[in-house]
């Protein structure tokens, strides 16, 4: 199974961190309870609040953290359900060079649990982390392969990384 994060954030400002992780690590069918007694749920969800580097901020709410760390809760909600698959749809996208740094080791990490597919315009994060690279223009393939190959086809230089890094 596979879990998305991405463009279309899904972080309800006015709830916990803790919470928003553990409404989706599953449900007890206990309507009555308060959330906060659900042990299994809750510790389900600071185990993957742990992952990604989120779990002294558990009871802060949501709306309360930085855009860096919204893209690492988003991750979390994905670890939570336990899927081994992960679709990341520009994590990076408006981040600073430092959040930038703690979500691609962030996702270094992931990738010895989890298969990542990631759709990223920052080609050296892409370089990074990739053990394959698809590159499209326009929806159209242009070409497949290693992040070295990637980065020394002319098609994707002229496209993506400009003639000046030929050199």
């Amino acid at each position: 199974e596979g879990a998305r994060a991405g463009q279309h954030r899904v972080v309800w400002r006015q709830r916990e961190v803790c919470r928003s992780v553990s409404a989706r690590s599953g449900s007890s069918f206990r309507f009555f309870r308060p959330a906060a007694s659900e042990h299994a749920l809750n510790d389900e969800a600071m185990r993957a609040l742990a992952k990604v580097g989120l779990d002294d901020r558990a009871s802060r709410r949501a709306g309360s953290l930085s855009h860096g760390e919204k893209r690492q809760l988003e991750i979390a909600i994905a670890l939570a359900t336990n899927a081994g698959l992960l679709l990341l749809d520009e994590p990076l996208a408006g981040t600073g060079k430092e959040e930038s740094a703690v979500l691609v080791e962030l996702m270094r990490s992931l990738k010895e649990t989890h298969t990542i597919v990631l759709i990223e315009h920052d080609m050296e994060a892409v370089f990074t982390l990739a053990d394959r690279v698809s590159v499209l223009v326009y929806g159209r393939l242009i070409a497949t392969g290693t992040p070295e190959a990637i980065r020394n086809d002319a098609d994707v230089r002229t496209a993506y990384l400009g003639e000046e890094e030929v050199a």
